[in-house]
């Protein structure tokens, strides 16, 4: 499996000098399964450069858009997605929906003419929408697992996996503490009810899931003290997510979901602290840091 990355920054697009290197786009990768079917991973501004990659390789389109939640930084960008205007193209949306709102008319409701000039269905490519909650399903090839993750909402992450092969994408997510998390009330019942019933460690859920992956992509927001005073807003620091790297014995963690305020010099010093504490610990697995336009494969 081949992955491109499109957007890497938490919240919203930041485009600027301090943040050339790495990118200012909101979330969105390139996935591609060992025959070359494409998945993509949300759909924030970064999806824009890949459609418009796409057209200019006069690709046509057959894919599954997989949306970890619909929060504005990882859907914003699919009404800029040329390949959605194209007839004869085919795209699978899959995501997570709420009792009183579908998939579908979420999606929609970000191109009602209020916000935007072209409606959801007068877009000439065929669209399906898949939701999804905790399951297993499969894709082209490939295996994809979801699984909760605690984030305001309902947001998952996504396993994929192909020929002994695996890729773990979990965008937005917080480490979770049983006597914080039930004074939360922006905590779905459904998604604490999964963390809070796990025997143990309610992380080890997430530990679980990314379980020897090739490649974790995962949420590294804040450092440790910015952290204390965003307890709820459903991000990590990066002791965490080296902690969940570790505990899942991956080979390769990618750090993402940078956050808007962050230049290219922080996430450096980012990167290098947690070098540091890898090489510290005795981790044994390889850290990067998102970087739009880097290719990885395995």
């Amino acid at each position: 499996m081949k992955i491109k990355f499109w957007g890497v920054r938490g919240s919203i697009p930041t485009p600027g000098k301090s943040t050339v290197h790495y990118g200012g786009n909101t979330p969105s990768i390139e996935l591609r399964l060992h025959n070359g079917d494409l998945v993509i991973l949300d759909a924030g501004t970064g999806i824009r450069g890949l459609g418009d990659s796409l057209i200019t390789n006069g690709e046509s389109l057959r894919t599954f858009l997989m949306v970890t939640h619909p929060h504005w930084d990882h859907i914003q960008g699919f009404p800029f997605f040329k390949p959605a205007f194209i007839s004869g193209n085919e795209i699978t949306i899959v995501g997570t929906e709420r009792p009183e709102i579908s998939l579908q008319r979420i999606i929609a409701e970000q191109m009602t003419r209020i916000y935007f000039p072209v409606q959801l269905n007068e877009l000439k490519a065929t669209i399906h929408f898949r939701p999804v909650r905790e399951e297993e399903f499969p894709v082209f090839g490939a295996t994809v697992r979801t699984l909760y993750m605690n984030h305001p909402g309902f947001t998952v992450g996504y396993r994929i996996e192909q020929k002994g092969k695996s890729v773990v994408y979990i965008s937005d997510n917080e480490p979770f503490d049983r006597h914080v998390a039930g004074s939360m009330p922006n905590m779905e019942a459904a998604v604490l009810e999964s963390f809070s019933s796990a025997t143990g460690d309610p992380n080890q859920r997430v530990f679980d899931f990314a379980r020897k992956a090739d490649i974790l992509i995962h949420d590294c927001t804040y450092t440790p003290e910015e952290y204390i005073d965003k307890v709820g807003w459903g991000h990590s620091h990066y002791l965490y997510t080296l902690e969940v790297a570790a505990e899942a014995g991956v080979r390769h963690l990618v750090l993402f979901h940078h956050e808007p305020n962050r230049s290219d010099d922080n996430v450096n010093e980012i990167l290098r602290k947690c070098r540091k504490e890898i090489k510290t610990k005795g981790y044994r697995f390889t850290c990067t840091a998102a970087r739009e336009g880097v290719e990885l494969s395995c």
